[in-house]
């Protein structure tokens, strides 16, 4: 597909060339694990092992690079195993990262429990703050990783002041663009170097499917992460691709309805007698409203608050809605509403990125909206 193209027609279009053989519009799933050689070494356009490549996860990763404004995409088995591959590809025992204060609780368990095992090393500071990152860098620094929107708070981080600052560093920096999607944000064209996904979220957006991506600009980058995605082999499986390419087709008229969804949303709860505070990019009040505006088209489908009357209230309105199903994830188009500390983020307890025991966490779906809020309005009474 041409770059000049909108998002929705390359979201539609990219990879998903008429199959040839057929003229079938949606590539076919290749349920293969092996494909016939012409010779020894002979391999049709490439293809000699599925964990090496196979025709639909082509397909989805030609996507995925499209929608974000790469040149190479790498479509993973989960978000994690994406993130786990990029800190075996590009880091060394030794290596310091600069990660989130406020982020998903399996990234930091990551850092904390995996990764710190192996000798890499890690600070976690406010991505609001360039000077408290700055603070936290030194010559062994080679990484600043980051979400924006983070998850749960929500806050924001402005990609190209914290790229500016990194690369001064000689830092690599990752943006997590999960919670935005590439719809939203685009990491890259900020100054981004990798940007990575749980496309078990808004890409694949049905809750059916779990799998991850990484996203890069530079052949040297890619080259790395695609022999380390060849050589862990936590790659993507055919129906999994497929699923999640049937989702990406979608990802901009369902990013449209969640952020519809998610103002009004936001806008209720903030007039809410039981809600002390309303954590939405959206809302002109939110400190990372301004930078929000600047590299978002939109604010997203997350809304995070906290119950004023604490953790055992926000626990139980968790129990009460009928709308919103109790569930951990997200991106999926019914509304899910969570306990952040003791669910997603329970990985985090008693560490510097322990969250708020009262707040509570939504994932606002496509459904009516005045049918959320009604749900919304009975379950905090």
């Amino acid at each position: 597909m041409h770059d000049g193209h909108g998002f929705s027609t390359l979201a539609i279009h990219a990879g998903s060339e008429p199959d040839p053989l057929t003229g079938a519009v949606v590539p076919p799933i290749y349920a293969t694990s092996t494909y016939k050689q012409d010779g020894v070494g002979g391999l049709r356009s490439g293809y000699e092992y599925s964990r090496s490549g196979n025709p639909t996860r082509t397909a989805l990763e030609t996507c995925l690079a499209a929608i974000e404004g790469g040149t190479r995409a790498f479509a993973f088995a989960s978000g994690l195993a994406a993130e786990d591959a990029i800190l075996r590809a590009l880091l060394a025992p030794g290596d310091h990262v600069v990660i989130p204060d406020d982020a998903y609780g399996g990234t930091f368990r990551l850092f904390d429990k995996v990764a710190s095992r192996w000798g890499l090393r890690y600070t976690a500071a406010p991505v609001t703050d360039l000077a408290a990152l700055a603070a936290v860098m030194s010559e062994g620094t080679k990484m600043v990783w980051i979400e924006t929107p983070t998850n749960p708070l929500l806050n924001i981080a402005d990609i190209e002041q914290i790229a500016d600052l990194a690369h001064r560093h000689g830092a690599l920096v990752v943006v997590d663009n999960t919670f935005a999607s590439p719809y939203l944000q685009q990491p890259l064209a900020l100054g981004a170097d990798l940007v990575v996904h749980s496309t078990t979220k808004y890409i694949g957006g049905h809750s059916d499917v779990v799998g991850g991506a990484v996203v890069v600009r530079d052949a040297a980058i890619a080259d790395s992460i695609a022999f380390h995605h060849n050589a862990m082999g936590a790659v993507a499986g055919p129906f999994d691709a497929f699923l999640t390419l049937r989702g990406v087709k979608t990802l901009g008229v369902r990013m449209d309805r969640h952020c519809d969804n998610a103002e009004r949303v936001a806008e209720f709860l903030a007039g809410h007698a039981k809600v002390a505070e309303v954590r939405y990019p959206g809302l002109a009040e939110h400190p990372g409203h301004d930078v929000a505006g600047k590299q978002m088209k939109r604010y997203g489908g997350m809304v995070s608050f906290r119950h004023k009357d604490g953790e055992q209230a926000a626990v139980d309105l968790c129990a009460r809605t009928e709308v919103f199903t109790l569930g951990e994830s997200l991106g999926g188009v019914e509304s899910l509403i969570e306990h952040p500390g003791r669910m997603t983020h329970a990985s985090v307890a008693g560490s510097d990125l322990e969250v708020p025991a009262d707040l509570v966490r939504l994932s606002v779906g496509i459904e009516d909206a005045d049918d959320l809020l009604a749900d919304l309005r009975q379950a905090l009474g």
